[in-house]
């Protein structure tokens, strides 16, 4: 059978056609207008010379514009390239040039970058405007494009790429991660079985749409026909109000967004009993925070676990998990600092160095497979091969162990990766930028822990001899040249060479322990 990203909305629009799809503010319409749209925006791409195979970008906060892209690019057999914009210019603009995107669609926000991006990247051709109004000099305008004709139907395969997302790498390069519709269908598949989503289901589009997280709830809540309501980006007095008024069912955020969620003097006071579920991912909640939100917010809540490699779910702790495991029942409150068992679908588990499966309670790396894995990183054979091997598992990198009914507890980060309020920062990125600077001799940078973002990027430096390099400074200038996410929030001095293997190796354990001392894992 050849899965296809097209019937998700397909089927919405057949049985569910005047069922509401869209609620953006002000803004409502049904599903036979968001086909309609889609239809259009399609043959409007078409009209601009985008065919199949073709990288079309999207550069935007949320909303029902974006909603477009995500349903009508790959439906054409275009490939789509949702952009976090929290990253700096050169980021973006190596991205564009490493996928050779043709076409980006830009907000208002992000039309002035969107315009020096068309100026420095050669395959980039085609900007389209996302905002209200006219479009401006230059610009194609996204709400003329769905004025089109439908797109003419493309033949599609279920190994085609709907879309290259990319991933940090722990070369400092960015990785391109290409997912095929196959593993976009499986992925929506294993979500509507996890999460249960009913066709009374209203998803709050709260986290960024760029995140893959995101957009395997775009594709589940699409295909049983629930309904998209938008915010442009995260702000918990906003996300209360607008649960409140819609009556929102059913939230995915990150720890770092819950905690102000939980602690906005609003939130208590407002009627928030639509919400069934409060997905959250990227990292365990601290327990303290997740005490809080249980008592104060009436809703089931549910952890994923997963990565863009894979997406990207691949585990859940589930409702029940967490309802049990409030009380103290056991096994369940030890579940809830898991990161759940493997979803429907796909299987997880964890290896030795050596490829066996390792015993109950030994830690390992975690590997995943199934229908949902990536096929690849884009023009990267080498990277490629280091984690897909030739019976179909990706080798994850993170260190962790499983219980006796599979659970997965992770203990800490092979690659060396930080997650700070849910975003992912690879540490040899910063590294580098660190070492640009004239005053540092070395540099390593760890996750450590943080009570509002879960953990923080941390930079430990030796100043070149003679040197005396200023925090703020150092700060200064990773912000020149990373998003703002990346920045270190900190930096240590240290006078010694920092500590390394026979091999010359970092040995970053040390430097973190310090200040994991007390913790029971290294991961917050």
């Amino acid at each position: 059978m050849t899965e296809s990203l097209r019937w998700a909305l397909d089927r919405a629009a057949l049985i569910a056609p005047e069922r509401t799809a869209v609620i953006d503010g002000d803004i409502t319409y049904d599903y036979a207008e968001l086909a309609r749209r889609v239809g259009g925006l399609g043959g409007g791409l078409q009209s601009l010379g985008i065919g199949k195979g073709d990288v079309v970008g999207v550069l935007a906060l949320n909303g029902h514009r974006h909603l477009d892209y995500w349903l009508g690019v790959p439906a054409i057999g275009a490939v789509l390239n949702d952009l976090n914009f929290r990253l700096s210019e050169d980021e973006l603009a190596f991205i564009i040039d490493d996928c050779g995107t043709a076409a980006l669609a830009v907000d208002d926000m992000h039309a002035g970058i969107g315009g020096r991006l068309r100026e420095r990247c050669p395959t980039l051709t085609t900007l389209v405007h996302l905002g209200d109004g006219p479009a401006p000099a230059g610009f194609a305008s996204h709400d003329e494009l769905l004025g089109h004709t439908a797109a003419t139907a493309v033949p599609l395969g279920a190994e085609d790429i709907g879309g290259v997302f990319y991933t940090g790498g722990t070369t400092g390069r960015p990785k391109g991660v290409l997912l095929s519709h196959r593993n976009l269908v499986a992925n929506a598949k294993h979500a509507l079985l996890a999460i249960r989503h009913t066709p009374e289901e209203r998803y709050l589009h709260a986290g960024p749409m760029f995140h893959l997280a995101d957009g395997s709830q775009t594709y589940a809540v699409t295909w049983i026909a629930g309904t998209h309501v938008f915010v442009p980006a995260f702000d918990a007095d906003l996300v209360g109000r607008v649960i409140e008024r819609e009556r929102v069912t059913l939230l995915l955020i990150v720890p770092s967004m819950i905690n102000m969620f939980v602690n906005h003097p609003g939130t208590a006071e407002r009627d928030l009993s639509s919400l069934r579920l409060l997905l959250y991912g990227a990292s365990p909640m601290p327990d303290q925070l997740q005490e809080a939100a249980m008592k104060l917010l009436p809703c089931d809540f549910s952890q994923l676990y997963g990565m863009t490699e894979a997406a990207p779910l691949l585990t859940q702790c589930s409702p029940e998990d967490h309802r049990r495991g409030a009380t103290g029942e056991q096994p369940y409150a030890g579940r809830l600092r898991s990161a759940g068992a493997p979803v429907i679908g796909v299987q997880v588990e964890v290896h030795r160095e050596d490829g066996t499966r390792a015993a109950q309670s030994e830690v390992g790396e975690i590997w995943a497979r199934g229908p949902n894995i990536m096929t690849g990183y884009l023009n990267r054979p080498d990277e490629t091969a280091a984690v897909l091997d030739d019976e179909g598992w990706y080798h994850s990198g993170d260190a962790a162990w499983a219980d006796e009914n599979g659970y997965i507890y992770i203990v800490d980060r092979l690659k060396d990766m930080i997650i700070s309020g849910g975003e992912n920062v690879y540490s040899a990125e910063v590294e580098n930028v660190l070492y640009t600077h004239p005053d540092v001799l070395e540099a390593a940078v760890i996750g450590v822990p943080d009570d509002a973002w879960g953990e923080r990027v941390h930079a430990v430096v030796v100043a070149r001899p003679g040197a005396e390099p200023d925090v703020e400074d150092l700060i200064a200038h990773c912000r020149a040249k990373l998003g703002g996410f990346k920045v270190p929030r900190s930096v240590d001095f240290r006078d010694d060479a920092l500590p390394k293997s026979g091999a010359g190796k970092i040995l970053k354990r040390e430097l973190r322990q310090p200040y994991w001392a007390g913790h029971d894992r290294g991961v917050n």
